[in-house]
């Protein structure tokens, strides 16, 4: 098989409009929306509007056509998708992350042709977060010949590790199913590669299409998050001295092993998760499926600390489970929010159960020689799974996940508090036509008492009525996934001996006491906090208001984030990332965080899913009034000095919830953290205010590497050592021009009437993001922005040609076109 991508050269339509927009896929085309208080998407989707779009590229079929088979696979599409060539359908899919392909049948060598996507993403809001339009995933051409390796036909399993004192051996099975009119002789040949040398290699003959092999492996590199050591994997089927087809794969050799004594094993080594849930929006971007900005994503998480990823609540593209495997992160892929009873308006809760299968398939295809993927998600707060049509429906698709895919375990994320009303609520009259907001159990209803009512969730999970509404889909999976009922897992356990327990969805602030149970309890794997990047959507679940601005977790226009991330849309992290490190011990700094100074005095109106509107700042120019500060440490006592002055020692640790707190009126200066361990300094760390803050550039990378690299460029009100001023706002322009292009501009604020496609910004904290893309050609990129208080800053970076065939320089348009 070949493959090229086959994402340049299209054309951008929006519904009704001839005239056509260059683009590159992957391209999201809500993100250029206006948004409104009206419109469609409403709280659900940030208020952006759906629409109705084309796309269009010309394409001359190969020289080989008539020999070779070719298609086109998409890796998602979001919005019922038709699929034309020359004005002929040739496929169609309506589930918005289902991988597809569609052939391109009937083509002579040379012919050429109009490849029109159709993509209708009207009815919204379809989902209770920004989902994105249009073809927000790459597009791919593949080619195969009379015979070859089926698309989902290597299957890789590692059998059994052997680890001894120096050394660790392997077994892996490797088999391979074959299509087409497979000669009686052929055989398969597979070689396992490190750093370019063959480390082990076997062959096996075909029959009936299939060929199995085993090969032993010794001295094997096995993968782990912590040693994410990967093998390159060359599956080859050879007759009569020639290759027939060939198919590269990348995994790792790791095996998986759960049970409720020892809990989760990887390679025989136990592992407790650290883990957050993640959506599959790129911020500034929108839901473009960018590898540079999945791998930024991945990247900086891990550095923090996390080992495991929960997909929230789809499954993950290909770039990110890639950058899951390459820098070691554990996934739990989570196949849908919604199974038959409705959550949103226009959501698929009618087409599930005809297409869950579909949808299963295409997840574990992508999912299969995976080592990162060590679990399966069934389902996201399922209502009815508290009723018996829902438990019978699991019982069927755990028993469809365990015949396609044994290898791994599969979890649902099961709200206790949530599942508990469903068993009690009655059927809400009318049926299906019965707006969805308004029946009395969905994952928003339950959301909305907790708002209200406090810890509301937490407390209930306790309760028998919501053990006897979860026991039953409980049963149906191999690990119980609990959404905010950490309070129960120790009576769970008592009670279900035999059940293994993981956190799927948890408050940050939460963490202290959820992990001192996820490392006292046998059974109980770990925990994925709400969640590690912040998300578009959703408006106001976590961000706080103040005063008399409105309240709650469903704020108005013009909200646009969900404003609960670890990090923020622009990559910047939260005082919950300083909490996460010292619960889990993994620094002996202490973190220091503090209080917006700008809103000391106004009465906060808080919600559940932030613990603290704390920052990393100690730079607040031109403001006085009350500090307050927050200092993260596992150790016994933490002592706070400010521009030499000894603000007292407080407790922190285990005991305070791994936090201290102060309070001093505001000057600028040092802030300095100390942390003590029985008296014995163990760390330190300081914040400092910034000097006179001018605008400066920095570039995450300088350089760019083709049409589909990144460059993260932050634009900051900051002194000449870097220090941003958390105070400091000002209105910036941005150019860009070379061979590079705006691909976005924006901040981290959680309300604003401003565009993420716009040329201009306001800062947010002292900083703005713009995110620069190649187009594949030679030459300096020369970023300027303009400011109205701090100056002008330019910023070159090296655009670099990436010569990889059928990869052609991308469109130059700027963002406010291209969307």
């Amino acid at each position: 098989m070949t493959t090229t991508l086959f994402t340049d050269g299209w054309t951008f339509h929006r519904d009704g409009v001839d005239a056509g927009i260059p683009v590159r896929l992957p391209h999201d085309a809500m993100i250029g929306e206006p948004r409104s208080a009206d419109a469609g998407t409403d709280n659900h989707g940030g208020f952006f509007a759906g629409g109705a779009y084309v796309y269009r590229k010309r394409w001359t079929a190969p020289d080989d056509a008539g020999k070779r088979s070719q298609r086109l696979t998409f890796e998602g599409v979001y919005g019922a998708t038709r699929v034309f060539m020359n004005g002929r359908e040739i496929g169609r899919n309506d589930s918005p992350y289902r991988e597809f392909s569609v052939p391109l049948d009937v083509v002579t060598p040379g012919e050429a042709l109009t490849i029109e996507v159709y993509v209708d993403n009207r009815h919204v809001p379809n989902s209770r977060w920004y989902t994105g339009s249009g073809i927000y995933r790459p597009v791919w051409l593949e080619s195969d010949g009379a015979v070859h390796i089926a698309p989902d036909g290597v299957r890789i399993v590692t059998r059994t590790v052997d680890q001894g004192r120096q050394r660790s051996d392997a077994v892996v099975d490797v088999e391979t199913r074959i299509d087409g009119p497979v000669p009686a002789s052929a055989e398969v040949f597979v070689a396992f590669e490190l750093d370019g040398k063959v480390e082990a290699s076997g062959a096996a003959s075909v029959s009936k299409g299939v060929a199995n092999v085993s090969i032993p492996i010794a001295d094997a590199r096995l993968w782990s998050a912590e040693h994410p050591h990967l093998y390159d994997v060359r599956v080859s089927v050879l007759f009569d001295a020639q290759t027939l087809d060939e198919r590269h794969r990348r995994t790792g050799l790791r095996t998986i092993e759960v049970d409720a004594r020892q809990g989760l094993r990887i390679n025989h080594e136990q592992v407790l998760l650290r883990g957050t849930a993640v959506h599959h929006d790129n911020g500034l971007l929108g839901a473009a499926t960018w590898t540079d900005a999945e791998r930024r994503r991945a990247r900086l998480l891990k550095e923090a600390g996390y080992n495991a990823i929960r997909s929230a609540h789809n499954p993950l593209s290909r770039a990110f489970l890639d950058a899951c495997d390459e820098f070691g992160l554990y996934v739990m892929d989570e196949l849908t929010d919604v199974w038959f009873a409705h959550k949103t308006s226009h959501d698929r809760a009618e087409h599930f159960r005809d297409e869950w299968r579909a949808d299963a398939a295409a997840m574990i295809a992508t999912d299969r020689n995976r080592p990162s993927v060590i679990m399966y998600s069934i389902g996201n707060e399922i209502a009815e799974s508290a009723t018996g049509p829902g438990v019978d429906l699991a019982l069927e698709i755990q028993a469809y996940f365990t015949e396609v895919d044994p290898t791994r375990h599969t979890t649902i994320a099961v709200n206790p508090l949530l599942a508990m009303m469903a068993a009690k609520a009655k059927p809400a009259e009318g049926g299906d036509a019965t707006p969805p907001e308004r029946t009395p159990a969905t994952s928003t209803a339950a959301n909305l008492m907790t708002a209200k009512l406090g810890r509301m969730m937490v407390l209930a999970s306790m309760l028998p009525a919501a053990d006897n509404a979860s026991r039953d889909i409980f049963a149906s999976v191999d690990i119980a996934g609990y959404n905010y009922g950490y309070a129960s897992y120790r009576r769970a356990r008592k009670r279900y001996p035999d059940r293994v327990i993981v956190g799927t969805e948890s408050m940050p602030g939460d963490l202290p006491a959820i992990w001192k149970r996820v490392t006292s309890i046998p059974g109980v794997i770990g925990d994925f906090s709400w969640t590690g990047w912040d998300y578009l959507g959703e408006v106001g679940l976590g961000y706080w208001s103040y005063g008399k601005e409105p309240g709650g977790i469903a704020k108005p226009y013009p909200g646009v984030l969900a404003g609960c991330g670890v990090f923020d849309i622009t990559g910047a992290s939260a005082a919950t990332l300083l909490l996460a490190q010292a619960v889990w011990g993994i620094t002996d700094a202490p973190g220091i965080a503090v209080r917006p100074v700008d809103k000391a005095g106004q009465r906060p109106n808080k919600t559940p899913w932030l613990s603290t509107d704390a920052v990393t700042s100690w730079s607040w120019r031109g403001l006085t009034g009350r500090a307050d500060i927050e200092v993260y440490s596992a150790e016994d006592q933490v002592e706070l000095i400010l521009n030499g002055r000894s603000l007292g020692r407080r407790a922190s640790g285990p005991k305070r919830g791994f936090v201290a707190r102060f309070h001093t009126p505001y000057e600028p200066g040092e802030l300095v953290a100390i942390a003590y361990r029985q008296g014995v300094e163990t760390g330190r760390s300081s914040l400092r205010s910034a000097g006179e803050p001018r605008l400066r550039l920095r570039a995450e990378t300088e350089q760019l590497t083709g049409p589909d690299s990144l460059s993260y460029v932050w634009v900051e009100l900051a002194d000449g050592d870097g220090v941003v001023d958390a105070a400091s706002v000002d209105h910036v322009s941005v150019t860009v021009s070379g061979p590079g292009v705006l691909a976005a501009l924006g901040s981290a604020a959680p309300s604003t009437e401003e565009s993420f496609v716009d040329t201009e910004r306001t800062t947010y904290r002292g900083r703005a993001l713009a995110i620069v893309r190649g187009t594949g050609l030679d030459g300096e990129i020369v970023l300027n922005v303009t400011s109205q208080r701090h100056g002008d800053a330019t910023l070159t970076l090296d655009g670099t040609a990436l010569h990889v065939p059928g990869l052609t320089p991308a469109s130059t348009t700027s963002p406010r076109n291209a969307s």
